[in-house]
């Protein structure tokens, strides 16, 4: 194996010229979600297996992360394998009517509206298939065992299809942005689930600044195609986030493989990558959609125009519903762009959105909350300090502390770090 700089100073020297480089690569946010009683992130996790190490050219930090933003790749065809791990407890029921609240769906809802299916990324083992065209012709399959719920877009026209319900989806969208995977341009639908590596690398490469150790680290074997492992480290404590490591496709650029382990040790939060991938034109049948005889369908609402958010059961996380909308490095630079938006407590990983929900805290099991009040401490930790008490809720990613006195602090922190911040801000 060839030998490979791993300087941090080289990183922070070049500072300047990594964040032009980043401003190459498409913006996008992993909504972070505090739904009435937790935060709930949505994540994507794939376990599969490389083989090798290739002997690669020797290259820096910086050069990679230029490489990724220079990446192109308009078309390509492959299967993603994705897990998630956040450490959530088995609610039954009850996870998928947060979802529903999350995703701003209702019982007369199409099951087909990818607001809500695709919250299934939230959690367990998927395989999606996706294929791609250009600007303009992209799709996206989720296959659960016989069934297969599809995105398409073929132009202006956005279909969604639900092979377990027969329902279908429609939204006549004149967007014309790129979608890494698939409906991405659809505003409000699909675009709060990042599916591929390469979203989830282009948000990662952000925290690329003096709170942030970026280094290559080696090579490997990912899809039968040779990559570079670009590995981003916190500098600060307090962080949940452990590393990331990306693997990025030696020839394009593209980001193959996306890992986030946390602190605490353990398998992978969020570990998405290609198994296979082709970079050729797919056919142009693979972008044909016609409802099949006896579905369903619903048409969805008007996109969304640039600074309006969506309307009634489409509204997504982090518009003017309420929730926090942020990215798993936690700085400010998407948390509460609304003027109500919380507050942000610090910068860089460490960074808290505090926000006051105007109104009492959390039911207690001890202070005559019931079975609702004890159902609830039995998920959470009950701490105090000079903020008063209150309850964390934690994931194996991000936590949030919900004081009695109805205050919220939540981040991608530990625990005492929310204490800590709860206690300076009183």
């Amino acid at each position: 194996m060839a030998p490979y700089e791993s300087d941090d100073s080289t990183i922070e020297d070049e500072a300047d010229d990594m964040r032009a480089g980043r401003r190459k690569a498409a913006r996008y946010v992993v909504p972070v979600a505090v739904v009435g009683v937790a935060a709930a992130t949505i994540g994507l996790v794939p376990a599969f297996a490389g083989s090798g190490d290739p002997d690669l050219p020797k290259v820096s930090a910086q050069q990679l992360i230029e490489k990724i933003a220079a990446s192109d790749v308009q078309q390509l065809s492959g299967t993603v394998k994705i897990s998630t791990d956040l450490g959530l407890p088995n609610l039954g029921g009850l996870e998928s009517s947060l979802g529903g609240v999350a995703g701003g769906g209702d019982s007369s809802g199409s099951s087909a509206d990818p607001s809500s299916k695709l919250l299934e990324l939230a959690s367990g083992t998927h395989t999606l298939r996706v294929a791609a065209d250009g600007e303009d012709k992209q799709k996206l399959s989720l296959l659960d065992k016989a069934a297969e719920y599809s995105v398409i877009r073929n132009g202006d026209e956005v279909w969604a299809y639900d092979s377990a319900s027969n329902e279908a989806y429609h939204v006549q969208d004149g967007s014309s942005g790129s979608a890494g995977s698939a409906g991405k341009g659809t505003k409000g639908r699909s675009q709060d689930v990042p599916a591929t590596p390469k979203e989830l690398a282009e948000e990662a490469l952000k925290a690329a600044d003096d709170t942030t150790s970026v280094t290559v680290d080696g090579t490997a074997q990912v899809a039968g195609r040779d990559a570079y492992k670009l590995l981003i480290k916190p500098k600060q404590s307090g962080s949940t986030v452990g590393a990331i490591s990306i693997a990025v496709d030696a020839k394009t650029g593209l980001p193959l493989k996306f890992t986030l382990t946390p602190t605490s040790g353990g398998s992978a939060v969020i570990d998405a990558g290609f198994t296979q991938v082709k970079f050729a034109k797919p056919a142009a049948s693979t972008f044909d959609f016609s409802p099949p005889k006896g579905a369903k369908v619903t048409e969805g609402d008007e996109p969304a125009s640039e600074g309006r958010a969506d309307k009634g059961r489409h509204a997504r996380p982090g518009n003017d519903n309420g929730n926090v909308k942020g990215n798993v490095k936690g700085n400010g630079e998407g948390l509460g762009k609304e003027s109500d938006g919380p507050d942000v407590i610090g910068e860089g990983w460490s960074a808290i959105a505090q926000f006051d929900t105007g109104g009492e805290g959390l039911p207690s099991g001890g202070s005559g909350g019931g079975d609702a009040g004890r159902f609830l401490d039995s998920l959470g930790d009950q701490v105090s300090g000079k903020f008063g008490s209150g309850t964390v809720f934690s994931t194996r990613l991000v936590n949030a502390l919900i004081t009695d006195d109805g205050k919220v602090y939540a981040g991608a922190v530990t625990k005492d770090a929310l204490v800590k911040a709860a206690n300076a801000a009183n």
